[in-house]
């Protein structure tokens, strides 16, 4: 364990910084995961709510670092078409 003080305290905030990014990184996951469940059971009104919810997520998920634009773009576009290929 660190003993000087600034290493106490960057221990410190890196343990807050851990728990958090973990907290908004399940955030998401769990919103994905959602949102693929109701896609598989094939329930388009229910899918277009938990897409909108989904889409909110990634887009805080943007603003949080948890990962790339890039990625999460590439996240609706995949999520999006599954919906409209939906009947």
């Amino acid at each position: 364990m660190a003993n000087h003080f600034s290493a106490l305290k960057r221990a410190r905030q890196t343990a807050r910084r851990s728990a958090r990014n973990r907290a908004n990184t399940s955030r998401l996951r769990s919103a994905l995961r959602q949102l693929r469940e109701s896609l598989a059971k094939g329930d388009k009104q229910a899918a277009e709510q938990v897409y909108r919810q989904t889409v909110s997520a990634l887009d805080k998920a943007i603003q949080k670092g948890v990962i790339h634009e890039n990625t999460a773009s590439r996240y609706k576009s995949r999520l999006s078409a599954r919906l409209n290929a939906l009947k």
